[in-house]
């Protein structure tokens, strides 16, 4: 199949069309034997548009075929599970001012609500603002997005797919407590309710979290807490009236998801076409392996600003030059050189020392999202990067297709030796407490492998080993043994000083077992 123009002069497609070839004008000069080369030409601009065209088409068409764009019934399961989310949470306010005896007035003023991030909460509806300006609707549109709260507008056009977490944020007033109110009485409430499974509280996380089931769905829940009486339904997370020298450390970073997703929605030129992009960004990240925050890699919010510096830079490309240009950028981008969104204010400080991938948080003028990269996933970031160049420069040719681009990562291939990381508890319960556990603190682990010379590949994906009687989670990470045996490897040490990390005080809950083995 060739692209071709015709005599008048609209893009017309040829199939089974091979390229023309044409004799060498030197193979006599040289007395070489005849030679065929194929012809070189430059596209004309409307076959360019054409294929672009196509190829965006295309991989929408796969994005939706791996189940990436969520269904209407998808989509209103999860809408009823935040609405009665909030429901519990309205009721849950109310019993905790009676319980802290605050006056009649003060009780029915109460309010709490839950705020969606992540890839459930990057997404706006359309609704139709001023029916007599119906003809200007779709010019003005974007500009009054921008200008108005993002909360205002319902969710709708969502990144998540069906086995995407709900990422939501229970935001109360001055009176709730984190620890008490809660991790105890909402806690307590939910853990009634038939709906939900699999409760359990991880207060030793960074930002302090419950974790459940809702009708089948795994939610997160953090708490932040506002020096307020009333919290609105659709709070402003970016309003400094609510922030500003008014909350505990705990409850910023517990915003810090929300804050994000609004200065982003805010920030880039066409939502819509951002959403699509930020779907096959993390769809190739996690085919490709190099996907998961605690473990070296890229997390939601880093593809999330990657992914909005394109949409910046490019704001009239369609969806294949998109991704092509988010290959070329940042594989030719000079680390650790900070990645940050235009239309924010620069940083006033250096990003952390640590953070050999620097990006930008787009809701703080000094802040930068939590990195665990290491000098092994930056490797393989950077070659993932590499590799994905690579595949974009065939986009023009006939035989190109986006499978190749998300072929899953081949681990067996790629790797002759692996570090076992076996994690078991005696109740299953108690398993994902331990396991979450030991995975914050997975960078301290690479960064032991890399002081003994190993490079290693951290496989985000989860085994189970059935010889193991105990509930447990099996993790194997390649190992790049060409610059050292793994008989050099000194893995009962690297176990020993593994397990003394693990035994800090911050973690509460029923420590499990874990062995590591090559």
């Amino acid at each position: 199949m060739a692209y071709v123009i015709d005599q008048n002069g609209r893009v017309a497609i040829v199939p089974n069309y091979s390229p023309v070839n044409f004799i060498n004008p030197n193979f006599v000069r040289n007395h070489h034997p005849q030679q065929l080369y194929p012809l070189q030409f430059a596209l004309h601009p409307a076959v360019i548009a054409q294929i672009g065209l196509d190829r965006s088409i295309s991989l929408k068409e796969l994005i939706k075929d791996e189940g990436l764009v969520p269904s209407q019934e998808e989509e209103q399961r999860r809408n009823n599970v935040i609405r009665k989310l909030r429901e519990t949470v309205t009721t849950w306010i109310k019993k905790v001012a009676r319980l802290h005896g605050l006056p009649p007035n003060h009780i029915r003023a109460a309010s709490a609500t839950i705020l969606t991030y992540g890839s459930c909460g990057l997404g706006v509806s359309f609704f139709f603002f001023f029916f007599f300006f119906f003809f200007f609707f779709f010019f003005f549109f974007q500009f009054i997005k921008i200008l108005l709260c993002p909360n205002l507008f319902p969710d709708r056009v969502q990144v998540y797919n069906a086995e995407s977490d709900i990422d939501a944020l229970c935001v109360g007033p001055w009176f709730a407590s984190l620890t008490e109110d809660f991790f105890v009485i909402l806690h307590d409430m939910l853990a009634k309710r038939v709906e939900v499974s699999d409760i359990h509280c991880i207060k030793d996380a960074k930002v302090p979290l419950m974790r459940f089931k809702f009708e089948g769905i795994a939610v997160d829940l953090p708490y932040a807490q506002l020096q307020v009486t009333t919290v609105p339904e659709n709070v402003d997370t970016l309003n400094f009236l609510y922030l500003n020298g008014r909350i505990d450390e705990t409850s910023w970073k517990s915003l810090s998801g929300v804050r994000a997703n609004n200065s982003i929605l805010q920030l880039v030129p066409n939502v819509e076409i951002f959403q699509e992009l930020l779907r096959c960004v993390k769809l190739w990240a996690k085919r490709r392996g190099v996907y998961g925050n605690l473990f070296g890699f890229f997390g939601g919010v880093h593809l999330a600003v990657l992914s909005a510096l394109i949409c910046q830079r490019n704001p009239n490309a369609n969806l294949a030059g998109l991704l092509s240009s988010f290959f070329k950028t940042f594989f030719f981008w000079p680390w650790p050189t900070p990645v940050i969104l235009h239309g924010i204010p620069m940083p006033r400080h250096h990003p952390e020392t640590r953070s050999l991938m620097p990006i930008h948080l787009p809701s703080s003028p000094h802040e930068y999202c939590h990195s665990n990269v290491t000098r092994s996933t930056l490797l393989n970031i950077r070659n993932e990067f590499r590799r994905g160049f690579c595949l974009i420069q065939d986009l023009y040719k006939p035989q190109f297709d986006w499978r190749n681009l998300f072929e899953p990562y081949p681990y067996s291939k790629i790797y002759q030796q692996f570090l076992k990381i076996t994690l078991s508890s005696c109740k299953k319960e108690e398993l994902g407490d331990w396991v979450g556990w030991v995975k914050s603190r997975f960078r301290c682990l690479l960064l032991k492998l890399e002081e003994m010379g190993v490079l290693c590949d951290p496989n985000p994906s989860e085994h189970s080993d059935t010889s193991i009687e105990d509930p447990n989670i099996v993790y194997y990470w390649g190992l790049d043994v060409s610059r050292i045996s793994s008989d050099d490897v000194d893995i009962e040490l690297l176990e020993k000083e593994f397990k003394n990390n693990l035994g800090g005080s911050g973690f509460k809950g029923v420590r499990g077992k874990m062995t590591l083995s090559v």
